[in-house]
This record gives C-alpha cells, structure tokens and sequence, in this order.
C-alpha cells in the first residue's frame, strides 16, 4: 500500500459532516397525510449553487442530490471520487496512538505472540481478521479470542486474560470492546501482559491499560469520532505500517510490506453493518472497499456469496443485509468465533464450511426472531403512551435482542430497550440491547445508569447501545429512563424526498448518476423519488406480504413497483383498494434484471391519493 503519502487532512468540507437538514418548506404537493399518515415534504437547495452545478454540466437531479449533501461544485470531483489519502488525517492525531503502534511495532520485531480479543458483532470480526492477517503475513502467531456472548458476556474477562497470557500471549488487543473492562484488565496487570485497546464506545476516562486508542475517548481531537472499530484498526495499521517502513524493518527481515487497501472489503462491510455514518473516510472506506469486493478474492467472502446465491455488482445493501446478518449469525446463536475465523482464513475448503455453518446459523436465527417478534409487539402496544418502550422476555434469546429492539424501533417510533432474561427469577439477569429514535442519546442515558447503580453493566453508542439488568431493578430503570426521555410533542412523522421526476425520467441512465453519489446508509441515505399524478393500473399481493403494482405517468411510460411488508400495512392496504384511481408515489430507484432485460423498479416507500 502507498500510504507513505497519506497525509493529515487540512480542509472540511460540508460534505464530510453528513446530510443536509431537509428544507421546512411547504408539504409536497400539499400531501400532509399520505397512505401511511405521514407529510411530505421535498428537499430544497439554495438556487445559486443549483445554478453554479448546471453551469458545470451537472444534470437537474444530479445537482439536487449534491446540493442537499452540502457538496458544492468545486469540490464535486472529489466527493463523486474520494480518495482515502486526502480525508485520512494523521493516524497519531488520535491520543495514544503512537504509543500504541510502537508497542506492536516492538512485538512483531521479537516475532512474540500477541493475542486478539474482539467482540462478537460484525465490526469486531471485521476488526479481528484485520489484524490477524496483517500479523500472518509477517511471520507473528496470533492468538484470536472471541468471547462466547453467553457464557462470557461482552469484552475481555479476567479468566479470558489469564488464558491467553497462560498461552504465551506477550501482548493484548482488544476490538471493539475494552474501554469501559476495567476490573478484568487487573488481572493482565498481575501477569505483567501489556494491554492495547482498540475501540470506539464513547467512555469518559481511559482503561488501565499500555495504550487506549479511542476516537470518542478522553482528549481525541482527531475527527474520527464516526468510524468504526474496523476502520480505527485500519488506521492503527496504517501508523504500524509506517513505523516498521521508516526501520526498514521489511526487506530487512525478508517480507514484502502488507498490502492494507486490498483489506478494505473488511472495513467496509463493518462501516455498514455497524451503522455508522457514510460520510467523509466512513464513504471512501466503503466505496473502495466494494470494489475490492467485486472479485471476490477473499475466500470468506467468496464463499458467503456461494451460500447466499448472491452475485456481483455488490453494493451497501449486501453488506447490510446479505453478508454482514450471516456474519453475525455466529455471535448471535452459534460460535462467537465463526464470523472472524472465516473472514481471516485463506484456505478456501474452510471458508466454505465456516459459511455453511454460518448460513444455517442465520435461518436459525430468523426463526427465532420470529417467535419472540409477535409477543415484544404486544408488550410494546401496552406503552403505547410512553415515549419509549422498556421490554423483558423470559427464555428469549439474547442473540436476537438488538434485532428485536430495531424492529420495535423502526414500528413504534419511539426509542427501544429490550431484555432477555433467563428465567422468571426476582434476581434474574437480562441481556439487553436498545436502538434510538430521534436526538435521544440512549448511549449515554444508560452509561449513566450504570454509573447510579441501577444496571449491572451498560454502554453504547448514541443510536445503539447494550446492557445488563435484574429483573427486581426493571421498574426502576424504566423511571429512570422517564427521568431522562422526555415525551416528545405530538407531530405528523415526515417523509423527506428528493426529487420529483416524471416516469420516463426513472431510466437506467438516472440509476447510474444515482450510485455516484452513493455508497448509501446512514448519514447518507439512498434518494427518494416523488413520482407525482400516476395511474395505478394493477396491484395485487406478491409473496404473501409484499404489495406489487403498475403505474402509468402522464407521459404514458408505466413502472412496476413493490412495497415490501406492506400487505397488512396502511400503505399497502390503500394501494390494493386505488386500483383504477391516480395516486402520487414515493421510493427508490432499484435496477431490475429479473427476467434478463435490464429496467428501474420502484421500491415503494410511501403513496398517496392524486384524485382531484
């Protein structure tokens, strides 16, 4: 890798910080109620920068979409091009990093054995192969170490430690997880084990540990506070990388340097599948990273695409929801180990088990999903008046709980804490995990939880968080979270959309403007297109659940769409009974290969009434 010229970023563009906020301009079309009761309204851009895009050649829907990023048309080329070298600042911008790269740097010149202990989601697999790898390739024995989610719970234990130290372990990092594990660390203080740790969970003071390496930690001023565990082992091996050149350490010792851009593919399916936002390093992360996945050159990879029937071209949806549920499959209802060792391994025959394996692991997963999903709805309709939904189960799977709490989530729209606790004990541990809605900091609401006492263990990020309760101290922690949630003002839910564009404009030569803007995801999300005044010419349920129609626009060019889910929602119902009628629709432009010639589809996200 030619990161010899990576050099600290020394501008800021709109652009890196996220989306734009979405203009309070008067309703779409006047739509303040739509099939599924939400507004619409359009994102705006200033006109003089819409004028300053067409005067650079930029298309209408091109320049729209740009704008409402906060891209401007000097710097145009190198948000529809970014380049790593230009948005990565100086990895020892962040604290400790130096210290932390020159400790490794000391380990592999000693060829010592250095341990790995990484969560067991998507990131720290992606973070664990990242670094077991890069040691491979240099003649240094790794030992991995996945804490089993059952029987260990999260991040490194004490008997964890001793384990690898007992090993031969003269070095431990941990991945995604460590910075609030401050009891365990005294146990690899007794053994004389220096301690790296390489995570990304806001914590307001640093473990005892050699080195913590945290872009949310305590005085980090790097502008890295968005990336993930993945992407901070990325940047952690980019400043080793440059330590052992500068020694001349490589074709001292025989080894050709460590090609760090070919492990992109890691980092971006844990960028995505760890929610972070898609912007700035997060975006070129990913977008160089899916073409490195293209080819499929990474046996675990390869052999994940085998057993889920998927094929190139990839883009963020595959790594969300194809590769990156089966990864965590491992972590949730199998081995915790699985998803690291077959993104690590280069032996094409493993790869191929560990991804059967894998693959079964996730159908059992969606089965267990299903069977708590229906009851944690019920209990949610219960808090129906509350501004958010405190949850237990007895005998439900921690695995699936994070799961559980997004789908509570994305239904109920409000913020949802969900445990899983064994038995039906007044003592009984529950497992939790919590997604937010809104600005609410759920991270930070149950840190502070933990602080008073009331939850046994607990952290997380703003929009995603896990922790530990017993069941005599639920009512509590639910008047706690009253204490800190506030309800939140009665307000019709919003749909934000794009652009308008008429049906023969929805072509393959629009799609392709639309991937230059992506990868999308959070932070930057995919666009959403207003179809206005259409015919609906069929509707009828597809799959059992899903609702498929035909439109046809004024301009007499017709569409096929589908709306997901939606043969028992509002949306769908509506639209099953506007047969005949016109209706104005609202979705993404999706290519459709189906039957071997290429078309746009919409996926429907919304509709309305257009009847005068």
């Amino acid at each position: 890798m030619a990161d010899a010229s990576l050099v600290p970023r020394t501008f800021s563009p709109a652009w890196t910080a996220g989306f734009q906020p979405a203009s309070s301009a008067e309703f779409a079309l006047a739509i303040d109620s739509s099939f599924s009761r939400r507004a619409w309204r359009m994102r705006t851009a200033d006109d003089e920068i819409l004028r300053a895009f067409e005067l650079t050649g930029y298309g209408g829907v091109m320049a729209q979409l740009l704008a409402t990023r906060g891209v401007t048309p000097d710097c145009a080329a190198q948000y529809l091009d970014p380049k790593i070298r230009d948005l990565l600042p100086d990895p020892c911008t962040l604290a400790h990093m130096e210290l932390a790269a020159r400790r490794f740097a000391d380990t592999v010149r000693r060829r010592e054995t250095i341990a790995v202990l990484a969560d067991y989601d998507v990131d720290g697999a992606c973070s664990a192969a990242l670094i077991v790898q890069y040691l491979e390739q240099l003649g240094v024995t790794a030992i991995l170490h996945v804490p089993d989610r059952l029987t260990e719970g999260y991040g490194p234990s004490a008997e964890a430690i001793r384990g690898l130290h007992a090993r031969g372990a003269a070095l431990l990092v941990t991945l995604d997880c460590g910075a609030t594990a401050v009891a365990p660390f005294a146990a690899a203080r007794e053994c004389g084990l220096d301690v790296i740790v390489l995570d990304h969970h806001p914590v307001e003071t640093d473990p005892p540990v050699f080195a913590h390496v945290n872009p949310n930690g305590p005085g980090n001023r790097s502008g890295l506070s968005n990336i993930c565990a993945a992407g901070l082992s990325f940047v952690f091996l980019v400043a080793v990388q440059r330590i052992l050149r500068a020694e001349g350490w490589f074709p001292a010792n025989g080894f050709s340097e460590p090609d760090l851009m070919a492990q992109l593919d890691l980092v971006a399916l844990a960028t995505v599948a760890d929610v972070v936002p898609l912007t700035g390093l997060n975006r070129a992360f990913v977008r160089h990273g899916l073409r490195r996945l293209e080819s499929l050159g990474r046996p675990g990879f390869a052999a994940l695409a085998r057993v889920a029937k998927s094929t190139p071209p990839y883009t963020a949806y595959h790594l969300g929801f194809v590769f990156g549920p089966r990864i965590n499959a491992g972590g949730r209802v199998g081995r915790c180990d699985l998803g690291a060792r077959l993104l690590s391994t280069g032996d094409s025959q493993i790869a191929e088990a560990l991804a059967a394996e894998l693959d079964r692991h996730n159908r059992e997963r969606q089965a267990i999903e299903a069977g708590i999903l229906a009851t944690a709805h019920e209990l949610a309709a219960a808090q129906r008046n509350s501004p958010f939904l405190l949850i237990g189960g007895d005998g439900w799977h921690p695995g699936v709980v994070g799961i559980i709490a997004g789908r509570l989530k994305d239904r109920h729209a409000k913020p949802a804490l969900v445990a899983a606790f064994a038995d039906g004990g007044a003592d009984a541990v529950g497992r939790g995990s919590a997604r937010s809605a809104g600005k609410i900091d759920l991270g930070a609401v149950i840190r502070a939880a933990h602080a008073e006492g009331i939850l046994d263990a607990g952290g997380g990020h703003a929009m995603a968080a896990g922790f530990s309760i017993r069941r005599n101290r639920l009512a509590e922690f639910g008047d706690f979270l009253g204490s800190r949630i506030d309800a939140a003002p009665a307000i019709t839910p919003e749909l934000q959309l794009d652009a308008m564009i008429s049906t023969a404009g929805a072509n393959l030569a629009l799609l392709d403007e639309i991937q230059r803007v992506g990868p999308f995801g959070a932070g930057n999300p995919e666009p959403l297109f207003l179809l206005p005044d259409m015919l609906l010419v069929y509707a009828a349920v597809a799959g059992g659940e899903h609702v498929r129609i035909r439109a046809v626009g004024r301009d007499g060019q017709g569409i096929g769409a589908i709306a997901f889910r939606a043969a028992k929602a509002e949306v769908g119902i509506a639209l099953l009974g506007a047969r005949g009628r016109r209706v104005h629709l609202a979705g993404r432009l999706r290519r459709d290969d189906f039957d071997g010639v290429p078309k746009v589809q919409l996926h429907l996200e919304d509709a309305a009434g257009a009847d005068a």
